[in-house]
């Protein structure tokens, strides 16, 4: 197994990862929706809303903002020694508020934790006019996306390394000419040289001038996308340590058979 990173930036990363088959690629992208958790608002009192928008909006708005997550610091319901009935290691109290005019940001809800605050501080949550106030507080928990996809904390897609097979009348050099620089000319084929950009377009070019494209099912490219609650990394190792733990799980349970 070899990985390798294609583009990296603050919220996206591209890589390759060979030597694996469909099956475990697509596990990869399932954890990392399903399965690692995060920070999100879960309940709200709304105390004054004099805003045109119902209370059930603003609380819809407010639970969706991505919440900065601290994985140590917290525990889901089910898993806390408390056994869910609520303390410091598997909530925290928090308090939104403004007033108007103007436009109210996600930067307005406060909580006493300085490691969990808006990932995205300048999200829209509601306008208000001169003289009108809005106050909420309420309860933000750890949870996971397969609960509700606010706990999501990105977006994971793959697919097979594509690689170019050229047939009897294929006509490389205007193949290469229309994808204006994605491929290039190679022996009696041809080879794509800018795999981040490369899309279906460019493959229908490619099958229009006789190259075929052929999908790997043992190299794959993953393209992670972290909304901001932990970054790709963190997203990644979460998701193995999670699948880790099941399999052993899962082998316990082997060893108990007859």
């Amino acid at each position: 197994m070899d990985l390798k990173i294609i583009k990296k930036d603050k919220e996206k990363t591209i890589f390759t990862l060979n030597g694996i088959n469909p099956a475990m690629a697509n596990t990869i992208r399932r954890y990392i929706i399903e399965q690692v958790p995060t920070l999100a608002i879960e309940e709200i009192d709304m105390s004054r809303n004099d805003s045109a928008l119902y209370d059930e909006m603003v609380a819809l708005r407010l639970g969706l903002v991505p919440l900065t997550t601290d994985l140590k610091s917290y525990n889901k319901k089910e898993e806390c020694k408390c056994k869910g009935a609520g303390c410091a290691s598997c909530q925290l109290v928090f308090s939104f508020k403004g007033k108007g005019p103007g436009t109210v940001y996600s930067d307005a809800i406060e909580t006493k934790d300085p490691k969990v605050k808006p990932a995205i501080p300048k999200l829209p949550i509601v306008k208000l006019l001169k003289d009108q106030e809005i106050k909420a507080e309420g309860i933000i928990v750890l949870n996971s996306g397969n609960v509700h996809t606010k706990f999501s904390p990105g977006l994971l897609t793959y697919r097979g390394y594509p690689s170019i097979k050229a047939g009897k009348n294929a006509n490389i050099k205007k193949a290469v000419e229309e994808c204006k620089g994605a491929l290039v000319a190679k022996g009696s084929s041809a080879e794509i040289k800018d795999i981040v950009s490369w899309n279906e377009a460019y493959e229908e070019i490619c099958e229009k001038n006789g190259l075929e494209i052929e999908y790997s099912d043992e190299e794959f490219i993953f393209t992670a996308e972290a909304w901001g609650q932990l970054s790709v990394k963190e997203m990644l190792l979460e998701a193995m340590k999670i699948f880790d733990e099941k399999l052993g799980e899962f082998n316990k349970l082997i060893k108990k058979l007859k």
